[in-house]
């Protein structure tokens, strides 16, 4: 049977619900939940080109998959990432350098910053995390480790590992559990849930109702879905043949000859470099070496 809704996991399908003029009110009420009070309640949204080149030209450049400002000129970096990748926190600061830089002024400045906030919907599980099934909800700021005070009122970043919700329809409690709740599993529903009928979920199963589609949207969408299957696909391989190598030769060793025969052959069947490097964590540089292109 065919998915009445979208899946939010798919770039096409993340993206129609939060990246857009029209669907802007979504993000809004959704980063009001995830960020609280700290910020004062956003009004409203300017979304910011996502693509962020470095001050020199020879340096790397940075893509989100939404920036946006509020009213107040506080920025927010939203990311989903379908995949852990090495050094992943490692980016999420380097993306988070971006916005702090952009605020500088010409001449005469008092260094005064505006907060910035990093959320990543994450669709995995972060390995030191695996053994600790009750919290998915990471907020991190710069604190002395001394007193236990937050240092650094101003750069935040919030991570939710979705895998780790489970709630059902009838334990929803709150609002914010209610957006968990659907970005895990709109796909899979059929109709609207009795629990979500509030208005701003009106709009939202509105605008996730394939059969509404037009045909270009349908299509982006079904090519969308497509990489997104190859990739939870890939990473099944990966783990099972790394696995399998690591009890014959070593853990380390096998994991990572396991990702480099799932790598030649996601290639021979076609799949693309970008895919490939994402389920590796690696760039595309160094896919191509790998892969002796």
């Amino acid at each position: 049977m065919k998915e009445r809704y979208i899946n939010p996991f798919t770039d096409f399908g993340f993206k129609k619900l939060f990246g857009t003029e029209f669907n802007k009110p979504l993000l809004i009420d959704f980063l009001n939940e995830v960020i609280g009070s700290e910020t004062g309640t956003i009004i409203e949204l300017n979304y910011l080109s996502t693509e962020q080149l470095a001050p020199c030209h020879t340096d790397r450049k940075a893509i989100f998959d939404i920036y946006c400002e509020n009213e107040s000129g506080k920025k927010f970096i939203v990311e989903l990432q379908k995949a852990n990748q090495n050094y992943f926190k490692d980016r999420s600061v380097y993306y988070s350098t971006f916005p702090i830089q952009q605020q500088a002024e010409r001449g005469d400045w008092n260094f005064q910053l505006k907060a910035v906030y990093t959320i990543g919907i994450l669709d995995f599980i972060f390995e030191e995390d695996k053994t600790d099934n009750e919290v998915f909800h990471h907020e991190v700021k710069m604190v002395n480790i001394k007193t236990g005070q937050v240092f650094f009122d101003k750069l935040t970043y919030i991570y939710l590992e979705m895998p780790k919700f489970n709630k059902t329809e009838c334990e929803l409690e709150t609002h914010f559990d209610k957006w968990l709740y659907i970005l895990k599993n709109l796909n899979q529903l059929t109709d609207r849930p009795k629990k979500l009928q509030e208005k701003i979920f009106s709009q939202l199963f509105e605008q996730a109702e394939i059969a509404q589609f037009d045909p270009q949207e349908y299509e982006q969408y079904e090519e969308s879905l497509k990489q997104y299957r190859d990739l939870k696909n890939s990473l099944d391989t990966a783990y099972d043949e790394g696995i399998e190598q690591g009890i014959e030769q070593g853990i380390e060793q096998g994991l990572e000859q396991g990702i480099e025969q799932m790598m030649a052959s996601m290639h021979q069947t076609g799949v693309e470099l970008n895919i490939i490097a994402q389920v590796a964590g690696l760039s595309i540089e160094e896919t191509k070496r790998i892969l002796g292109l």
